[in-house]
């Protein structure tokens, strides 16, 4: 199983983080390319398992967003025919190690300590696609001690996960149980011990989980 995630995709959250990559939608960013990165296997946590914070690594940040499942084998995939290539979709947190991600930029190293940890990818539970009308039109949110902290719309994407799918596709063979994080909204911030999480598709709650 391999573990895709995507960074700066929404506008507002590009702007969050002051980052150049401003693009307002899909269309402008034609000649642009998505932001993609890995995550080692052992950082997924499912069913509901509690998120250790590891203390040592600085300040840790949730990013609420959309996960889709990969359901074929796949290579080279045409955007228009990336639909039928994943069957399911979640909401997950993507945990960012952020002091760590701050001083890797700054020294032009790769991410993958500070987004690939143990138990940085959370996912909720599995909604067939088939359950929806438009995968870029879905409404996700996150609520962490009852209080709603962020919350976002596939359709604000500045890559579509289509488009995603099929540029992933081109570098890396897709499989069957892959999944995909498909970047967060504004509204980030710190996780802190204690911390209750819950997150909801629509309305519907499919993610909920504590931090130690």
């Amino acid at each position: 199983m391999k573990i895709f995630a995507v960074g700066m995709n929404y506008p507002q959250h590009n702007k969050e983080i002051k980052n150049t990559l401003l693009q307002q939608s899909v269309s402008d960013s034609a000649d642009r390319s998505p932001v993609i990165f890995t995550k080692a296997d052992s950082a997924l946590l499912k069913d509901g398992k509690p998120f250790f914070i590891p203390d040592f690594m600085g300040r840790i940040d949730y990013e609420t967003e959309i996960v889709v499942r990969i359901c074929k084998l796949g290579k080279s995939i045409p955007e228009r025919f990336a639909h039928r290539y994943y069957d399911a979709v979640t909401v997950g947190i993507d945990f960012t190690a952020r002091d760590l991600q701050k001083k890797l930029r700054e020294e032009g190293q790769p991410w993958e300590i500070c987004k690939g940890f143990d138990g940085s990818a959370v996912i909720g539970e599995w909604i067939s696609k088939d359950n929806f009308l438009n995968i870029q039109n879905l409404r996700f949110a996150l609520d962490i001690n009852g209080n709603r902290v962020q919350e976002g719309n596939t359709s604000d994407m500045i890559f579509s996960v289509d488009r995603l799918i099929s540029y992933i596709s081109q570098f890396f063979t897709l499989k069957t149980g892959d999944i995909l994080y498909t970047g967060t909204p504004v509204g980030v911030g710190p996780v802190n011990i204690d911390d209750h999480l819950e997150g909801y598709l629509e309305g519907r709650k499919v993610l909920e989980f504590n931090c130690k």
